[in-house]
C-alpha cells in the first residue's frame, strides 16, 4: 500500500482489494564471475514490433542491475549489437572487442536461450517478456509474460501474427488495448524541419514517436510543471520505481544511463542545457535535438488501417466525430468517421467580423435590431457548414443549434464595450446597461439552448437557413450533404415542437430560394433528466436523439465530470430513455457525443444497450472504432 503501488494500480486498472500475488523459488546467482549473467530479452522488438529475437544482458551481475539502469547492458543477439554500436558510433572491431553480444561470447548458452523463446512464442501464441540467469555456465529461466510494448509494436505484432497464422481476426482485434492506440495518434516530426534541426545527442531509441519540452529534472517537478499545463521532459541520471508519477506525467524521458530494457532508455552527454530549455527527442531514431522541432499528423496507415478494417468488418456501432471545422471534419474522416455526432455552432463566431455581428444581435433591443446583425452573420454561417458539410460529403452531420448562454459573447471589458458602442451607433451606458441584463445567477440552469430559440426564434431560423442553404450549394454542385438540426436542453416535448415549427418555416424559404430540396432530419440533445424520463413523448417528434452526457451527469446526480473518475450511473438513464423512445419510434437513432464518446469502456457500454454511434474527438476516432470491434466480438 505504499504510494508508488496504489499509483501503478491506478494507472493500469487494477482494484485495490486483489492484493498482490507471490512467487517464492529457489535463488540462482548470475554474479559469480565470468561465466555467469543476467538479463532480460524479448521474442518481438517490444519498441516497434519486428518479429527480431532482442534483449540485454550483464555478465557478473543479478537481475535487478540490468533494469534499473545502474550499468550499461550488453546485447544479446549481435544483429542487435551491431546496431547499437553503429548508432553509438563505434567500429565493428571495438565493438568485437568491448561489446561483445551474448551470441558471440556465450554461443551455446545464446543457442539454448533463441529455442526456448522461439518455442514459449509458439506455445503462448504472443511476444513473450522473458528473464534468465546464468549460473557458471548454466541456463535457468527465471519468467515469461506476454510483453508490455507500445502502441505502434502492439498493432504490429497483432497484424503479424494474423498474417503468420498463429491467431485469427478477432484475436487480433481483442488483443489491442483501445487507450494504447492513442501513441499512434500523436504527432510525429516534420521531415523537414527535423533536417535542419540540430542534434545534440544520440541516445537509444526506446519508444517510437516524437517529444518535445521543458526540461526539468526531478520527478516531482515534472509532475508539478504538468499540473500547471506545460509540456515537459524529464531528464535524469537514471530513472527509479519512484519516479512513476513523474515519468507519466512528462512527454518524454532522457536518462544518462540504462539500457533499452531500464525503466528510461536514453544516453546523453557533452551538452548542458539548464531547467526550463527545449529540448525534442526522437523515439524512434534516439536522436536528441536542440529547442522545439515542429510537428505534423499522423496518419492511418500500413498495419493500423489494416487493424482498423478488421474492425469495421466487425463493428456494430458506428463512431462519428465531434468536430467543429473542415480541418478537424477531414482529421476525423481520415482517421474513419463515419459523420459528425456534435457541431457546436458556437464556436464558429469568435472571429473578429463574426464575433462583432454576433455582439450587436445580442445587444440589439429589438428583433429588427437582431434580424439586421444575423443578416450579417447568415454568410458567415454558412461558409463555415459548407466547409464542414463538404469535407463530410456523403456521411451526417450532426448541428447544434446554439446552446451557450449569450453573456459568454458579449464584452465585458471597457474598451469592448466602446467598440461595441460605436458599431452600433448607441452610448457606452446603452451597451453596458444590456451586458448587465445579461448577467444570470446560474447561466448554466439559465437562459441557454432551446431557450434561446425560443426567446429569439429569428437565432434558430438563421442558423436553418446558413445549414440549409449551405446543403443546397453542395447538391447544386454534384455533392450528397446529409445534415442533421439539433435542438439542445430541451426539457419538454413542447419546446422541441416550437423549434421544430421555425425549422420547417425556413426550410421551406431556403428550398424555395434555390430551387430545389436537401433530405434532412431534426433531432434533439437530451441533456437534462426530465427529458430522458419522457423519451417516449419526445420521440413523437424528434427523428434521432443525441445524449449529452456532461449535463445529464451534472444535473442527474450534481456531478461534475471534471471532479469524479466514474460516470456509469448516468448510462443507466439513457439505456431506459432509448428502450422508451424506440418503444414509439422503432428506427429511433441513438449515440452519444460527449467526452465518453472516446473513452473505451463508455463505447462498449454503448454498443452493449443498442445506441447506433458515439462521438468523439478526432483523435480518439481510432480508439472507439477498436473499442466498438471488441464490444461486437464480445458478445
Amino acid at each position: 500500500m505504499n504510494e508508488r503501488a496504489i499509483l501503478y494500480r491506478k494507472m493500469e486498472g487494477i482494484p485495490d482489494e486483489w492484493g498482490t500475488a507471490v512467487s517464492v523459488m529457489a535463488m540462482v546467482f548470475g554474479n559469480m564471475g565470468d561465466t555467469s549473467a543476467t538479463g532480460v530479452c524479448f521474442s518481438r522488438d517490444a519498441a516497434n514490433g519486428e518479429n527480431l529475437f532482442n534483449g540485454e544482458y550483464l555478465v557478473n551481475a543479478q537481475g535487478e542491475d540490468v533494469v534499473a539502469g545502474i550499468r550499461t547492458p550488453q546485447q544479446i543477439t549481435k544483429i542487435g549489437s551491431q546496431r547499437w554500436a553503429e548508432r553509438a558510433g563505434i567500429s565493428e572491431e571495438e565493438r568485437v572487442a568491448k561489446y561483445p553480444s551474448m551470441e558471440e561470447a556465450m554461443p551455446e548458452t545464446y543457442a539454448q536461450l533463441n529455442q526456448i523463446q522461439e518455442n514459449l512464442e509458439n506455445h503462448y501464441h504472443d511476444m513473450q517478456d522473458m528473464e534468465f540467469t546464468v549460473q557458471e555456465g548454466k541456463l535457468w529461466f527465471l519468467q515469461t509474460r506476454n510483453g508490455k510494448r507500445t502502441g505502434a509494436a502492439m498493432v504490429k505484432i497483432a497484424i503479424d501474427l494474423l498474417h503468420e497464422g498463429m491467431i485469427d481476426e478477432k484475436t487480433a482485434i481483442m488483443r489491442c488495448e483501445p487507450q494504447k492506440l492513442d501513441e499512434l495518434l500523436h504527432p510525429v516530426f516534420d521531415k523537414k524541419a527535423l533536417s535542419q534541426a540540430k542534434v545534440i545527442a544520440q541516445g537509444l531509441p526506446a519508444s517510437p514517436g516524437a517529444a518535445c519540452g521543458q526540461i526539468v529534472f526531478h520527478a516531482d517537478d515534472a509532475e508539478a510543471w504538468h499540473k500547471d499545463g506545460h509540456k515537459v521532459v524529464l531528464v535524469r541520471i537514471e530513472t527509479s520505481p519512484e519516479d512513476l508519477a513523474g515519468m507519466a506525467s512528462a512527454e518524454g524521458i532522457l536518462t544518462a544511463r540504462g539500457g533499452m530494457t531500464s525503466h528510461a532508455a536514453v544516453e546523453i552527454d557533452g551538452v548542458v542545457y539548464k531547467e526550463g530549455d527545449y529540448i525534442s527527442l526522437n523515439g524512434t531514431t534516439g536522436q536528441v535535438y536542440a529547442g522545439e522541432v515542429p510537428t505534423k499528423a499522423a496518419e492511418l496507415s500500413g498495419d493500423f488501417k489494416e487493424l482498423m478494417d478488421l474492425c469495421d468488418k466487425y463493428t456494430k456501432l458506428q463512431v462519428r466525430t465531434n468536430a467543429d471545422t473542415p480541418r478537424d471534419a477531414q482529421l476525423a474522416r481520415d482517421f474513419g468517421a463515419k459523420g459528425i455526432g456534435l457541431t457546436r455552432t458556437e464556436h464558429m463566431f469568435f472571429e473578429d467580423k463574426k464575433i462583432i455581428a454576433m455582439r450587436e444581435m445580442i445587444l440589439a433591443d429589438s428583433v429588427a435590431g437582431r434580424e439586421k446583425a444575423l443578416a450579417k452573420l447568415l454568410p458567415y454561417q454558412k461558409a463555415d457548414f459548407k466547409g464542414i458539410l463538404e469535407a463530410m460529403d456523403g456521411l451526417p452531420v450532426n448541428i447544434r443549434l446554439l446552446d451557450p448562454p449569450l453573456h459568454e459573447f458579449v464584452p465585458h471589458d471597457l474598451a469592448g464595450q466602446e467598440t461595441m458602442a460605436k458599431e452600433m451607433g448607441v452610448s457606452v451606458e446603452d451597451i453596458k446597461r444590456r451586458v448587465d441584463s445579461l448577467a444570470e445567477n446560474n447561466p448554466m440552469l439559465g437562459h441557454r439552448g432551446c431557450r434561446l430559440g425560443i426567446t429569439f426564434p429569428e437565432i434558430t431560423a438563421m442558423q436553418t437557413k446558413a445549414i440549409l442553404g449551405a446543403a443546397c450549394e453542395l447538391k447544386k454542385e454534384g455533392k450528397n450533404p446529409m445534415p442533421e438540426i439539433m435542438v439542445p436542453l430541451i426539457g419538454t416535448l413542447y419546446e422541441l415542437k416550437q423549434q421544430k415549427e421555425v425549422i420547417q418555416y425556413a426550410a421551406k424559404e431556403v428550398f424555395n430560394e434555390y430551387g430545389t430540396e436537401v433530405e434532412f432530419e431534426i433531432g434533439t440533445m437530451i441533456e437534462i433528466p426530465r427529458a430522458a424520463l419522457t423519451a417516449d413523448r419526445i420521440a413523437t417528434e424528434a427523428q434521432y436523439f443525441s445524449f449529452g452526457t456532461n449535463d445529464l451527469t451534472q444535473m442527474t446526480f450534481g456531478y461534475s465530470r471534471d471532479d469524479i473518475a466514474s460516470f456509469l450511473p448516468v448510462y443507466l438513464d439513457k439505456k431506459i430513455a432509448v428502450k422508451e423512445g424506440r418503444e414509439v419510434r422503432p428506427d429511433l437513432r441513438c449515440g452519444i457525443c460527449g467526452e465518453h464518446g472516446g473513452e473505451p469502456s463508455s463505447v462498449k457500454f454503448c454498443a452493449k444497450i443498442g445506441m447506433n454511434y458515439a462521438s468523439c474527438s478526432p483523435f480518439r476516432v481510432p480508439i472507439a472504432r477498436l473499442a466498438a470491434a471488441q464490444a461486437a466480438v464480445e458478445e
